[in-house]
């Protein structure tokens, strides 16, 4: 109980700072969800949990009966709150991690940090205690469990463990999927998809006719519940007159190559409306976008089935002075090449990472369609260029 007191502190001083007038922007819900809530539920529990135990030890003859209590908090509303809190967690550390960029919020958030009570523990480390608490009461009720002599008693324990269980799988999933949601949310953010016309010079339509080319939106593309983002990093792509510095999205059924820009303007500023950055971001791109940067796409995604890796020798690294490079070459559904990407990585581990990472994402995704094929069909991606 001692790590929600410790929260206590900082919830308590920011209400006091807003009642005086200062940090009165910051949302105490979207920072700290349902956790005063969460406390009284907890401590609750707790009481009434070592009340059974006191009471026993007072009176020696009285058994030591936990079904009633255990009842009350695991079938009524522990894990309840204890959901709500963790379904907010991430999007609090979001909107953490954007007010502490404030020279207003790093001051309160030092001075609640340096109060002794908090034995040096920063905010992100103690907002995660809960859900730490919440996956140990599986490991109390399987103690209790075992430690009961009472036939009936283990029987009703055990389907409340089980009960618990199964919550805190189902809660796995619900977290996993909010997380991947908001941080494809911020994808959509700072991915910016040109049009045909200005992608490739090649297409040309006046500009009375572009009306007619519908063309598809980022949201559509990446708004898959079931794609998941691999990994992303940057290398730099050779072209014909010059070095490229890119960045490079690695998704489960696609890659995608992009060109970085930066701008003056910062993101997740003083503006409560604009999305924090998503931590589970590489520090990279974290800094892009804090940075106010975009991702332009250079070029059509890649699926995974029409995508084919080649490393470079040593002979060409010696003679074109290529250095941890490899190349991507994209075919179509005849196996014609249609786009080839020469890319070099910082390092040979960064070289040999990407290429293992994108030679297990092709494996997986291709097992996966022989998997649909077997059981139903499965028709092949097509590439949007023949």
């Amino acid at each position: 109980m001692a790590l929600l007191s410790f929260l206590k502190i900082f919830v308590n001083t920011l209400k006091y700072l807003q009642n005086n007038e200062f940090l009165v922007d910051v949302d105490v819900w979207g920072l700290f969800s349902n956790l005063e809530e969460l406390n009284q539920v907890s401590l609750s529990f707790v009481t009434d949990f070592f009340k059974i135990i006191k009471d026993h030890v007072t009176a020696s003859e009285s058994s030591l009966d936990f079904i009633s209590v255990l009842t009350k908090y695991f079938q009524g509303n522990l894990c309840q709150t204890h959901q709500i809190y963790c379904l907010h967690y991430t999007s609090a550390i979001f909107y953490l991690e954007n007010l502490r960029q404030r020279d207003d919020f790093g001051i309160y958030l030092k001075w609640c940090e340096q109060n002794e009570q908090c034995k040096r523990l920063h905010l992100p480390e103690l907002l995660v205690a809960p859900l730490h608490r919440l996956t140990r009461y599986p490991l109390l009720l399987n103690n209790i469990w075992k430690r009961s002599t009472d036939a009936a008693q283990k029987a009703t324990i055990l389907s409340i463990k089980e009960k618990v269980e199964k919550s805190l799988r189902d809660l796995e999933g619900k977290v996993k999927w909010l997380d991947n949601f908001q941080k494809f949310r911020q994808l959509q953010e700072i991915i910016i998809w040109p049009p045909l016309w200005d992608r490739d010079k090649r297409f040309f339509l006046p500009e009375y006719l572009k009306h007619i080319l519908r063309e598809n939106m980022s949201e559509n593309i990446l708004s898959s519940s079931n794609r998941q983002l691999l990994r992303e990093g940057r290398l730099t792509l050779a072209e014909s007159t010059r070095i490229l510095d890119v960045y490079l999205f690695l998704f489960n059924d696609f890659l995608l190559i992009t060109k970085t820009k930066h701008n003056k303007k910062k993101y997740g500023g003083s503006d409560g409306g604009l999305i924090p950055v998503c931590p589970s971001f590489s520090p990279e791109l974290q800094s892009l976008v804090k940075d106010g940067g975009s991702c332009t796409v250079l070029d059509q995604p890649i699926p995974l089935d029409r995508l084919t890796l080649k490393n470079i020798d040593p002979f060409h690294v010696t003679v074109l002075g290529l250095r941890n490079a490899f190349v991507i070459q994209h075919e179509n559904r005849y196996q014609q090449c249609i786009g080839a990407f020469l890319l070099q990585a910082q390092t040979e581990t960064v070289k040999k990472t990407w290429m293992s990472e994108i030679e297990t994402a092709v494996s997986k995704y291709a097992n996966g369609c022989e998997t649909q094929k077997s059981s139903f069909f499965c028709l092949p991606s097509e590439s949007s260029e023949i």
